[in-house]
């Protein structure tokens, strides 16, 4: 265990050159620099927050939820039917037509008595609109919350406004209890939705969250053990500008309020553009990879760390030109069948397929996002066993 800790901690990975953990081990007084246990906090904390996220989305988003008319009614429920549940839970949810001639022979059905019966049992497995106006009133504010507290934060600390700051005295930067408090409560609440993913109705992107849920972590917890969380600090700010506007949008949404959704999923967008594809570059990137190279030098830990945000930034790319495509995709369609449809309700098409995930419910963006979400977890993985 011993052997595996040190090859694990490795100085020469972890630090720049000439610099060890001996070294950051005696801080002057009052000082006090990041260390691995610091994380653990975050661990008890996530619990918090998983009750305190029941206990608000049955007090007070479902209370909010009521009042909007969003009620937690319950769809038509299959009849039970032993046979078909077991082909439904072990074998296949959209049978193809021999297994539906099958089923029907077997059961002296016609086959689209037993469309109806595999339609309303995926039915069942799918969130209310109530359940799903409930998680994002909680998302919306821990993310506005979160975000107000970061942005208060950061406007108070000199590397907001001089990146370079993010490098000075590198790795002899004292981490302050308002960075700490930061960071440790991002990393609570990414812990949380990982446990909530097992409690919560098992949607289909159950998988590609779970990756992203787990690279958020990693990146987090990574960066403050490498105490880079003054960037990092860059980092979570700039992804929290953007993510309350979109649970804002998704509520409208099932509130059905059009013009309300339509005018906050435009002004997620913009923000979205703006946050991920020119901020984040021109802001964090250019001081990652530049800045730092300039004040530290690269080193092991060093290259991991920017091909992470490398990889993240492609990921933006994507994300970006896919909302842009269907939004463009909704617009031309609002045009070309204005008799029928709005600009609007096809701007609500877009967000609904953005409300069944946490971002999209469209095949090739699961398969982005999830190779992206891989690639990030598997250099964080195996790059300190390659280097």
């Amino acid at each position: 265990m011993a052997a595996l800790s040190a090859w694990f901690w490795n100085e020469r990975f972890w630090l720049p050159h000439n610099v060890t953990w001996a070294d950051l081990e005696n801080p002057a007084p009052g000082v006090e620099y990041p260390k691995a246990g610091h994380l653990f906090t975050a661990l008890p904390l996530a619990l918090g927050i998983f009750v305190v996220r029941i206990l608000f989305e049955r007090f007070i988003a479902s209370p909010c939820a009521r009042s909007l008319h969003i009620h937690q009614g319950v769809g038509r429920r299959a009849q039970p039917n032993a046979v078909l549940e077991k082909v439904f839970t072990s074998i296949t949810k959209n049978p193809d037509s021999r297994h539906l001639d099958g089923l029907s022979k077997q059961l002296d059905w016609e086959v689209r008595k037993v469309q109806r019966w595999f339609r309303h049992r995926r039915n069942q497995d799918k969130p209310s609109t109530h359940t799903k106006f409930c998680e994002s009133m909680w998302r919306f504010t821990f993310y506005l919350c979160i975000f107000t507290y970061g942005f208060q934060f950061l406007w108070q600390s000199p590397w907001m406004w001089d990146t370079r700051h993010c490098w000075y005295g590198y790795p002899y930067q004292a981490m302050t209890s308002g960075l700490y408090h930061y960071y440790v409560t991002e990393l609570a609440f990414y812990w949380s939705l990982m446990f909530s993913q097992f409690t919560d109705i098992k949607r289909k992107d159950f998988l590609i969250m779970f990756i992203h849920h787990l690279a958020t972590v990693s990146l987090i917890s990574f960066s403050y053990v490498n105490n880079m969380a003054r960037v990092g600090s860059l980092v979570l700010c700039v992804h929290d500008a953007s993510d309350f506007l979109l649970e804002a949008a998704k509520m409208a949404n099932y509130a059905k309020y059009q013009r309300l959704c339509d005018f906050l999923f435009i002004v997620f967008s913009v923000a979205f553009f703006i946050t991920r594809l020119v901020i984040y570059p021109i802001w964090v990137l250019n001081s990652t990879m530049f800045e730092s190279w300039a004040i530290v030098g690269p080193y092991p830990s060093w290259w991991l760390f920017n091909v992470l945000l490398l990889v993240l930034q492609v990921l933006h790319i994507i994300w970006s030109y896919l909302i842009a495509r269907i939004a463009i995709k909704a617009i031309l369609r609002g045009k070309v069948g204005h008799k029928e449809s709005s600009a609007v309700r096809n701007y609500l098409f877009c967000l609904k397929k953005i409300s069944n995930s946490s971002y999209y419910n469209d095949v090739k963006i699961h398969s982005f996002t999830f190779i992206g979400h891989f690639i990030m977890y598997s250099c964080f993985c195996t790059l300190p066993i390659l280097l």
